[in-house]
């Protein structure tokens, strides 16, 4: 959805605007479409106090400038309520047809948004018998199948490391929920004790208004309590936002006292949240170093010793875009295992390096060929290398069976979905332990045998099947383990999945 959005502005303009141009648009959108949702009729007497109210929550405000996945989303929930109101009313073919298609367009912004329409059916328990529902399910997952084929093609990756993959750490009240009520205080600024105030005196006494506090309480509850489990960022809940102004809006037209106050407080956000959007622009103005500061500085630095050669930077999603958007120039992201899959690993990008010579860019680096400042000030270091090659797509599969059997003899797969046989003598492997949150621990190189002792290359599409000793040194607080490749002396990719042992640990 992000790049459709910022392709659109691109057929318009270019650089900076061309990237927000789409999403200032469905800011404006999902005013406009909230404005429609709301049926008071005293609302016209009001109509500064709703732009007050929409752009004093802070992250509805960011959002209506930053290109996002949360921006689709906000505007498509907004107009997904609307067209439910309408449902309500009085349901047939088109407004069903629409639903289907807003229940996709929610999807392909975000995962998140399947809260959005679990929580509106569970309002409402009766769709359930409703065949223009129905209808509308058939709708949206026929829009929705190209991702889902997308995700069938490529190992359902974002599913599963969602789900699965994504380390974690052990709970901390403070930093996981304590830290999920500040976020709760945040989204709305100096405003949340009038908006919460709204919330809880707001009875549903209709069923788009039961949907409306069913959505809210049931995405407060849902990240409630994943608190116990992580750490739950802010923009997680940002979706609560869009039904959160139709119910404080409609509560303070009718309580004039907590409508003074909405308004003063949420004036004083807004002069707070427009500081620091030109903090974003004016960097002196914002207290910390920020994602928008120094990139031009430090991306033309680098180029300047760079040339046209291909620069490609360690572990980073961020660096990477941010270096070609700025240079022309080709980049990638070499990720590994300290770090995790993003769209580098399935997009192509990789054979854009493939057999040149490149830059490469490592925040770890003490020394190097070249150096340059990042935008924190920090010295970055990178070397040169001649026919660079990578084989990230490598995929390991270990035995699991073998392993949660506890045995020492183990063997795995190495599938190689390149055009081209690779020479095992370009290939080291290691076992990689992680604890039980999922982070790494140990990295312990192995020694490796093929089933066929003759073979001395990976086959193009194709497994090698290799055995191998679990090593002794294996660390106590083992319970996951996973097969890792480093190729020309590169460090270790993310080529295996978690594998668990056999009692949780070794």
């Amino acid at each position: 959805m992000v790049a459709l959005l910022i392709k659109l502005g691109n057929f318009l303009f270019n650089g900076e605007l061309g990237v927000r141009f789409v999403s200032c648009f469905l800011s404006i959108g999902t005013c406009v479409v909230l404005w429609l949702a709301i049926d008071n009729k005293d609302k016209r007497q009001h109509i500064p106090l709703f732009f007050i109210l929409v752009y004093s929550m802070t992250l509805l405000h960011a959002y209506g400038f930053l290109t996002l996945p949360d921006t689709p989303l906000l505007f498509f929930t907004a107009l997904f309520l609307l067209a439910y109101k309408r449902f309500l009313k009085k349901p047939d073919l088109l407004i069903s047809i629409l639903l289907g298609l807003l229940m996709a367009a929610l999807m392909y912004s975000k995962y998140h948004a399947v809260l959005v329409i679990l929580f509106v059916i569970l309002s409402n328990i009766k769709l359930l018998k409703n065949k223009y529902a129905w209808l509308s399910v058939i709708i949206g997952i026929l829009a929705y199948t190209p991702h889902l084929i997308w995700l069938f093609e490529n190992d359902f990756v974002s599913i599963r490391y969602h789900l699965f993959e994504r380390p974690n750490r052990a709970y901390e009240f403070e930093d996981f929920t304590l830290a999920f009520f500040i976020n709760l205080v945040a989204l709305f600024g100096f405003t949340f004790p009038w908006v919460y105030k709204s919330l809880f005196k707001t009875k549903p006494h209709d069923l788009f208004t039961k949907a409306l506090l069913y959505l809210v309480y049931g995405v407060i509850v849902f990240f409630f309590i994943s608190s116990f489990n992580r750490r739950v960022q802010t923009q997680w809940l940002i979706v609560v936002c869009v039904p959160m102004v139709l119910i404080v809006y409609n509560y303070i037209l009718s309580n004039p006292q907590d409508r003074k106050w909405i308004f003063r407080m949420g004036i004083l956000n807004i002069v707070i949240l427009l500081f620091l959007r030109l903090g974003l622009v004016f960097e002196p103005l914002f207290p910390i170093v920020y994602e928008t500061h120094g990139n031009k500085n430090w991306v033309n630095a680098l180029r300047e010793k760079a040339g046209d050669i291909p620069v490609v930077f360690e572990n980073s999603y961020r660096e990477a875009p941010m270096y070609a958007f700025y240079s022309g120039n080709p980049s990638y992201s070499l990720n590994n295992i300290r770090y995790r899959r993003n769209q580098y690993s399935i997009d192509g990008s990789e054979s854009v390096v493939q057999g040149k010579r490149i830059i490469y860019i490592s925040k770890f680096k003490k020394e190097g060929d070249i150096e340059y400042q990042s935008a924190k000030a920090d010295t970055i270091f990178g070397v040169f290398l001649d026919n660079f090659q990578s084989f990230r797509n490598l995929k390991t599969h270990l035995n699991e069976i073998e392993v949660m059997s506890g045995s020492k003899e183990l063997n795995f797969d190495l599938e190689n979905p390149y055009d081209i046989d690779i020479g095992l003598s370009q290939l080291d492997f290691a076992v990689i332990s992680l604890n039980k949150y999922k982070n790494v621990i140990d990295i312990i190189k192995i020694d490796v045998l093929p089933f066929d002792e003759k073979k001395a290359k990976a086959k193009a599409h194709a497994k090698t099947r290799f055995k191998f000793t679990l090593p002794k040194d294996i660390k106590a607080d083992t319970h996951y383990i996973k097969i890792s490749v480093s190729e020309n002396k590169l460090y270790w990719g993310i080529n295996g999945e978690n594998v668990k042992l056999p009692n949780g640990s070794n």
